[in-house]
């Protein structure tokens, strides 16, 4: 009776490990068909204004693994030099705006094999103490890369800093320059959500955002609030159309790109002259945050910081109709200038 017991243990043993060694060679192989998937072929094509050669790409997997360990300064002279990788100025620029979308968007480009992203803001044009520092300063904090990669960095605060377009453009005069845009209303109103997050962190008190919206005094829309200030687009435009012609920017809409990425991000890997490879693979809805994350490859997925998404607090109707009729006319005149027209109230 034991005998007959050990032996039916052993035959159960025997199937349960054929099982896990069938379902272990199913994953490899799996694994391995949609490693094959990603992107890792040559670019075809140029890009560039000048016309400048094939882009040598390489594995997703590759760029993330090797790039990264470069970055954290891992990596000898040596490795550098025999992977031909180089610390570059950018050939374009997020510039703004704020609570536009920035993070976003600089984080969806950099799923494109040819963009190697900047992880921090720089704030180089925008700080006269850093600007100080020099251009080879501002070029060591760029991340390595290719030679024929496209390198970006965002500071969304040099939009509207007055002295940025002269400081870019002695940099590079032909730099393709990068504006996210939202409502202008409810990006003035996300701006305040930021700050008053930030002060309850530090458990102080802020007034409420038709306090500082609204001239007390007048009761007319307080421009001299910074929030509101950011959001008409057109007068900061205005100052960088003195150093860049129009056809140097690529305005972004901010609103479509948590919505609808895709078509954004398509638009952009144009203006660029970049060829298309984000796809929708590369996007998913995650429905517990509300938003897309990024899908890299098959091991590496990534959300953005929960910080993103903020709850706005509730603001008096008749202020959001005030600062919409505000807007207006500004609203109307970027349209113009740039050639893109918004749904905007």
């Amino acid at each position: 009776m034991l005998f007959k017991q050990q032996a039916l243990l052993r035959q159960k043993l025997f199937v349960l490990g054929s099982l896990a060694i069938g379902s272990l060679l199913y994953l490899v192989a799996r694994v391995g068909s949609l490693d094959r998937l990603q992107p890792i072929c040559p670019i075809d094509g140029r890009f560039g204004p000048h016309g400048q050669d094939e882009i040598p790409l390489r594995a997703l997997q590759f760029k993330r693994g090797l790039l990264h360990e470069f970055r954290k300064g891992k990596a000898s002279k040596e490795q550098i030099r025999l992977h031909n990788l180089v610390q570059q100025l950018p050939k374009a620029i997020i510039i703004g705006v704020r609570k536009g979308g920035t993070r976003a968007l600089l984080e969806m480009l950099n799923l494109h094999p040819a963009v190697v992203k900047a992880s921090q803001e720089i704030h180089f044009f925008d700080n006269d103490e850093n600007y100080a520092k020099g251009i080879e300063w501002y070029r060591k904090k760029m991340p390595f890369s290719y030679p024929h990669q496209i390198t970006i960095e965002k500071s969304p605060a040099y939009f509207i800093t007055e002295e940025v377009p002269e400081r870019i453009y002695k940099m590079n005069s032909s730099i393709k320059l990068l504006i996210i845009v939202r409502e202008p209303t409810t990006r003035a109103i996300s701006d305040y959500t930021q700050v008053l997050e930030g002060k309850e962190r530090k458990n102080k008190t802020y007034y409420k955002f038709e306090k500082l919206a609204i001239d007390p005094n007048t009761c007319e829309v307080n421009t001299k609030y910074k929030a509101v200030r950011t959001s008409i687009y057109t007068k900061h435009l205005e100052r960088w159309l003195k150093y860049f012609p129009i056809e140097q920017f690529h305005i972004v809409d901010g609103d479509r790109l948590i919505t609808e990425p895709l078509p954004e991000l398509q638009l952009v890997e144009k203006f660029l002259n970049l060829p298309p490879r984000i796809s929708q693979y590369n996007l998913y809805f995650n429905a517990t945050r509300g938003f897309y994350c990024l899908r890299f490859n098959i091991v590496f997925n990534k959300c953005l910081a929960g910080s993103k998404g903020r709850i706005h607090p509730e603001v008096d109707p008749s202020v959001i109709t005030k600062l919409r009729k505000f807007f207006h006319p500004f609203n109307q005149k970027f349209y113009q200038i740039t050639g893109r027209t918004f749904n905007w109230p």
